[in-house]
């Protein structure tokens, strides 16, 4: 069964999620469509970029992926299809793919194809799936358009690094308001290399990291590395984020000695 995931900024509230999937369920009935979120705060691709990044390795491979934001096209930011690691995307070449993968894609075609419909306001409903459900089929990617040699970027923004500090920011809050940083376990193991260490955000100071959020009383401030490898600060039952004001690119600063 062919397997397509919607992520996007659109929220349900609106016709244009429905208007999607029955445009594909009438192409193509088969399908399985799969929703990663459609809650992406509007226009933010470094959001967008972190759920998605956690959610599609899940997925078989040869799953069909469409990227629903900022999708308006421009010399700068074609629509492109791309091939990685045996998964399809599909989406505008806005510097949103080069925060996913850590790595080049095998093949990158700007899509040729036209569109549905003379309005340029709704390329997912109107472009999109129409190359999804090519690739679904099991059609070359080629066929879609021209190859296209590299991925437009944007500016990762990674840990500053020294002998005896790591100085991150969040860069994304969760529902439960889970503060989540781009300080990785793998960094700060490497950095700290035995030492004692301190966790210093917004006035608050942590000096241990627990496994889980009931390791601390209901209420208290927690510091954990959660299941995607980062770190971040939550509140046992209780919402990091609002009360600590840890928002995106808020600053974390780790202190070893």
């Amino acid at each position: 069964m062919p397997l397509i995931t919607l992520t996007s900024d659109w929220g349900t509230r609106d016709h244009y999620l429905a208007s999607v999937k029955g445009k594909i369920l009438s192409l193509m009935p088969e399908a399985n469509i799969v929703d990663i979120s459609h809650d992406i705060p509007p226009f933010s691709l470094k959001e967008a970029a972190f759920v998605f990044r956690n959610s599609y390795t899940f997925f078989p491979k040869d799953t069909v992926h469409i990227l629903g934001i900022e999708t308006e096209e421009s010399g700068e930011h074609p629509h492109i299809a791309v091939l990685k690691d045996g998964h399809y995307f599909i989406g505008s070449d806005n510097g949103i793919f080069c925060l996913i993968f850590d790595d080049p894609p095998e093949k990158i075609i700007e899509l040729t194809i036209p569109q549905d419909t003379d309005y340029f306001t709704f390329s997912t409903r109107d472009r999109f799936i129409r190359a999804a459900v090519h690739l679904a089929g099991n059609d070359p990617i080629e066929a879609l358009g021209t190859g296209r040699e590299e991925l437009t970027q944007m500016i990762h923004f990674e840990p500053v690094v020294d002998q005896d500090t790591i100085k991150g920011m969040v860069i994304y809050v969760d529902n439960y308001e889970n503060a989540i940083t781009n300080i990785s376990r793998e960094l700060f193991d490497r950095i700290r290399n035995g030492r004692k260490y301190r966790i210093v955000f917004r006035g608050e100071e942590i000096k241990s990291l627990s496994d889980s959020y009931a390791d601390v009383n209901v209420s208290y401030i927690v510091a954990l590395f959660g299941s995607n490898g980062l770190m971040e600060i939550a509140i046992n039952k209780g919402n990091a984020s609002g009360l600590v004001g840890l928002y995106v690119d808020a600053p974390i600063r780790v202190e070893f000695y």
